[in-house]
């Protein structure tokens, strides 16, 4: 019940609540990203979610688009600007996806959702990550976020699917909030982000 019912339903009206409340934060980092990246402020990209189904997952961009000599773009660490690396170690780039829980693309809580071309990747326990809505943030993102490994995220995605209760994502929550103001797994060591996920 809680799974198809309550937590939909608290998804919901906190999202709503939440955007309310945040919509002036939204608007001033919104502003400074246009003058900082120099065009959108907003990062907009295809992701699974629930039994694999795509969405489009938004987020503010802490990059900009320079690219190199050959025309790719260039590295993480060398598109990562100033603001954008405060944003995101303050996660206030994950403020926009409260739009994805509102409309029911994601939850607070769950796994996170990834990239498409992982799909194929993925061994059948794995799989199970997609089993239930992506997550905000999640149990993986609570012990250890970005610092660390695939394998370790994947099965504390999975644990999470298969212990998924209330008081879990209220733990989970608090646990989020703490994360937040130690500011810590932003990233892999070595990594302006994470590394791809190549099985």
């Amino acid at each position: 019940m809680y799974q198809s019912l309550l937590k939909p339903f608290f998804d919901f009206l906190g999202a709503l609540f939440l955007l309310l409340v945040a919509s002036p934060i939204i608007v001033l980092v919104a502003i400074i990203l246009v003058f900082s990246n120099g065009g959108s402020p907003f990062f907009l990209q295809k992701r699974p979610g629930k039994n694999e189904r795509i969405f489009t997952i938004i987020k503010f961009k802490t990059m900009n688009n320079k690219k190199g000599r050959n025309g790719s773009l260039l590295p993480d660490s060398e598109r990562l600007t100033a603001i954008g690396k405060f944003i995101r170690s303050s996660s206030l780039d994950e403020l926009p996806q409260i739009l994805n829980v509102l409309i029911g693309d994601m939850s607070f809580v769950g796994p996170r959702p990834l990239l498409p071309e992982y799909l194929p990747l993925y061994n059948e326990v794995q799989k199970l990550r997609h089993n239930v809505k992506p997550g905000i943030t999640g149990w993986a993102q609570v012990n250890g976020r970005n610092a660390i490994g695939w394998q370790q995220k994947f099965e504390y995605d999975v644990w999470y699917v298969e212990h998924q209760s209330f008081w879990l994502d209220v733990k989970i929550l608090f646990r989020t909030v703490e994360k937040v103001f130690k500011k810590d797994g932003i990233a892999q060591e070595g990594q302006a982000t994470a590394e791809p996920f190549k099985k």
